[in-house]
């Protein structure tokens, strides 16, 4: 009779490529087709992210060790390889600036006046927060001049117009602060006065002429024309009469140019220059 293999097991069927551990630690490991003629079709997961997975061979898997908070609270975690060969290699950083790799750095504790020795440069300055941890926070400000900053040095300004150095009736503009910029301040007359000066007061000019207060037939002249000199102008009329400070009367005889002629008397009653062609002939013979 001939041998049969009805109801004898001979050998295994299936084959789970898994059993052999091809994908390594920190992957998962999954077989869908255990046949025996199936090779190279388990299926490798990443533990740290399910989404990275690779067919027939070892997943590339990245690592973010910073995810657990390795540093704590206090502290900044950076992880710049995330590669899974790359463990440990994570840094911790503290807000003063203490940094460790691979766990929790060293900082400072206690307190800190970072007023200490002197971040201001002479300027007068104040931390308004002293712990440890509190950095970039104090105030500079100036004490010459106006003006402060914070986490540095302040950009002083003055402004040399504030102690008045042109005195009264001029105006004064400062156009540089910065306080190596001195005397440079400019001082303008103000109207009707005209002048101006840098670095002090002004010389300050009024001709008073130039309102035009003889009016168009007389003649202006402002001998002083300081400032603080009012109406000491001259008006001069086309005869030579003259007055300070306002308009001249002048009179003019229209019968000095004997308009009449011979035989005849010339009469003017109003000699008052602005009187014209108002004089009066008489003849002699009438008399």
């Amino acid at each position: 009779a001939s041998l049969s293999t009805i109801g004898v097991k001979v050998g295994s069927c299936s084959e789970d490529e898994c059993v052999a551990a091809p994908c390594g630690n920190g992957q998962k490991c999954v077989d869908p087709n255990t046949a025996k003629g199936s090779k190279f079709d388990f299926v490798c997961t990443c533990d740290s992210d399910p989404s990275l997975s690779a067919i027939g061979k070892t997943a590339i898997c990245e690592v973010d060790e910073c995810g657990s908070s390795p540093c704590g609270a206090m502290q900044t975690c950076l992880d710049t390889n995330k590669g899974p060969n790359s463990l440990g290699d994570f840094e911790c950083s503290c807000a003063s600036g203490a940094k460790n790799v691979g766990g929790p750095a060293t900082c400072a504790t206690g307190t800190a006046d970072e007023c200490m020795p002197d971040p201001c440069n002479g300027q007068q300055c104040v931390d308004p927060d002293t712990t440890a941890t509190s950095t970039g926070d104090f105030v500079c400000t100036c004490t010459n001049g106006k003006g402060s900053a914070t986490g540095k040095a302040a950009v002083c300004e003055v402004d040399e117009c504030d102690a008045s150095p042109c005195g009264g009736g001029q105006s004064c503009v400062d156009n540089d602060k910065s306080v190596m910029a001195s005397g440079d301040f400019i001082c303008s007359c103000d109207a009707p006065a005209t002048g101006t000066a840098t670095g002090g007061a002004a010389t300050c000019i009024v001709d008073e002429c130039s309102q035009n207060p003889c009016g168009a037939d007389q003649t202006c002249v402002d001998a002083d024309t300081s400032a603080m000199s009012f109406f000491d102008y001259t008006c001069t009329c086309k005869n030579g009469v003259t007055a300070t400070g306002g308009l001249a009367t002048c009179e003019i005889d229209e019968c000095a140019a004997d308009p009449c002629g011979m035989g005849q008397t010339c009469e003017d009653p109003n000699k008052d220059y602005t009187s014209q062609h108002d004089f009066k002939c008489t003849c002699d013979s009438d008399t």
